[in-house]
């Protein structure tokens, strides 16, 4: 049986958010995320070679928890299941999503980013979602806000954390994770610098 939502964002404490341009990076930079200690991967679906690369870094490292990102209509959900990924993420939720997130009884970490969303979101059930763009939607201090009235709620917040930030918002009772990209910024990919982003997943892992 897979693993749920919960049990993935609870095995973790840092989600790298993970943007493919180059096929050939896919094996290469998912590896060393794993072996800095970053188990839990989520693939965005921004580029044209992003389910290409998810395959890849299923076969190629076949205990990591790898995860669709930037999945928003029941399409993106389709290719990623396809793709047999562990879980899904959605910056956002549409009722088309939702529907087809239900009747596939897929893994899916959908977004928000105001109580009324995380209201609706618990109406169809769920109860961990994604805060994004977290900085941007309030930071910690909105989520601790939110956690009053909604204390049920378990979120991933993504979007403008780094590794600075990041303990404030793993403080709060009601974050499992975040979600971030600090450790693969775009010269370290460029330069193939897969020590450096070992490293720095070594630090993020340790928060």
């Amino acid at each position: 049986m897979k693993a749920t939502v919960k049990d993935i964002i609870e095995s973790t404490k840092v989600i790298p958010v993970i943007v493919i341009e180059d096929l050939n990076d896919a094996v290469p930079i998912a590896t060393a995320l794993v072996d800095g200690g970053l188990n839990v991967l989520e693939v965005t679906l921004r580029t044209s070679v992003a389910i290409e690369a998810i395959k890849l870094i299923k076969n190629a490292l076949p205990n990591a928890i790898v995860g669709s990102g930037t999945v928003v209509d029941a399409t993106t959900l389709e290719l990623s299941l396809n793709a047999d990924v562990d879980f899904l993420v959605s910056p956002g939720s549409n009722d088309e999503l939702l529907a087809a997130a239900k009747s596939n009884n897929a893994p899916l970490l959908a977004g928000v980013s105001t109580a009324s969303e995380v209201m609706k979101l618990q109406s169809f059930g769920y109860n961990c979602m994604k805060f994004f763009p977290a900085e941007a939607a309030g930071g910690a201090a909105m989520l601790k806000s939110i956690g009053g009235p909604l204390p049920d709620a378990l979120f991933c917040p993504t979007g403008g954390i780094n590794l600075q930030s990041a303990p404030e918002y793993l403080a709060l009772k009601n974050v499992a994770c975040i979600g971030g990209s600090w450790m693969l910024s775009k010269h370290l990919i460029a330069d193939k610098n897969w020590a450096e982003v070992t490293r720095l997943s070594r630090q993020a892992n340790e928060l």
